[in-house]
């Protein structure tokens, strides 16, 4: 925590955005990596909205991922966020050439109002993890 992001946000009939441009890396195909990891960390006390990313290519395509709960914002305590960057190819981004990387609160089709605060820290690339060994059998 002490050097994460806090995010206020109040998405009253609106999102929340904060959206980086990259100097480097911006070929999330490099070193084989396959995995953009977020730490993100909620509240009880907040409004219940999902959270989201967006990359970007530097015409402007973009592909968005959102969070498997919608109440994201409620998820209490430091959670491990992976997407498989495969999620943003398979929505036509070229992740050869990221641009932009943006995460968001809220939904843009259907405001889902509230407010809050978040945190987010340790945003990275990475290759897969590695497979567990299996259990030795008895």
């Amino acid at each position: 925590g002490r050097q994460s992001m806090p995010y206020f946000y109040d998405i009253t009939t609106k999102f929340a955005e904060a959206t980086l441009t990259l100097d480097s890396p911006r070929d999330w195909t490099a070193s084989d990596v396959k995995t953009l990891t977020i730490w993100f960390h909620g509240d009880f006390v907040n409004d219940p909205a999902p959270i989201y990313v967006t990359i970007a290519n530097i015409a402007g395509t973009s592909a968005t991922v959102t969070h498997a709960d919608p109440a994201a914002t409620q998820i209490h305590g430091w959670t491990q966020w992976d997407i498989p960057l495969q999620e943003f190819a398979d929505k036509g981004i070229n992740l050869t050439d990221v641009n932009t990387i943006t995460i968001g609160i809220g939904n843009k089709i259907n405001p889902p109002g509230g407010t809050g605060k978040m945190y987010f820290d340790d945003i990275g690339l990475h290759p897969l993890p590695p497979e567990p060994e299996p259990e030795p059998a008895p």
